[in-house]
């Protein structure tokens, strides 16, 4: 079933209600307000294996992502949930270590190939989540797969920041999120396929 995801299927991420304080809906797009207080959002719905495109677009120097099967239990959605990493490369201090860089599973696995989308305009992009296999997708080239349990990645985590939290990359089920890390950030056509 595909279905498209509009800006009422999303709230703060331990919260009800949308945050309007640092998110806008402009039609479809959703548009991360420059924050103090930032707040991630997350679907209503939760998600086990499911393939979401969409299209996302970052100011110079932004950084954004979008995690998935993340769990409210943690105080931060990071916590849980594994990144697909967006950023601008060029522009922002992460985008010089690969583990960090657009399309990478944040802080974990490198992008292959890189691409550095530009900032200022709206790329597309799609994570595909089975089982624990994941792929993340920009401009339509698969730049990333590997298996969430296997023994490589795991060892990755184990030695990573990741390790202090017992959830991360653990549910097999979860709310898909889109990162507010201060900056402005935009998502619209927004599909997932389950």
């Amino acid at each position: 079933m595909t279905r498209d995801l509009k800006p009422a299927d999303w709230r703060g991420y331990r919260r009800e209600a949308f945050p309007d304080e640092c998110w806008r809906a402009n039609g479809e797009t959703l548009i991360a307000l420059p924050s103090k207080t930032p707040v991630d959002l997350v679907s209503r719905d939760r998600f086990g294996d499911f393939s979401l495109a969409f299209e996302w677009c970052l100011p110079a120097g932004g950084n954004s992502g979008v995690l998935y099967r993340v769990t409210e239990d943690p105080p931060r959605s990071w916590q849980s949930g594994p990144e697909m990493q967006l950023l601008d490369d060029h522009g922002h201090p992460d985008g010089a270590d690969p583990r960090k860089s657009c399309g990478a599973l944040y802080e974990l696995m490198a992008p292959e190939p890189r691409l550095s989308p530009a900032p200022g305009v709206f790329h597309t992009a799609r994570v595909v989540v089975r089982g624990s296999y994941i792929e993340h997708w920009l401009q339509g080239i698969r730049v990333l797969e590997c298996d969430l349990d296997g023994r490589g990645l795991r060892a990755l985590i184990e030695a990573s920041k990741f390790a202090e939290f017992p959830l991360f990359a653990r549910g097999a089920e979860g709310h898909i999120a889109l990162q507010h890390h201060g900056t402005a950030a935009a998502f619209r056509h927004l599909r997932v396929e389950t």
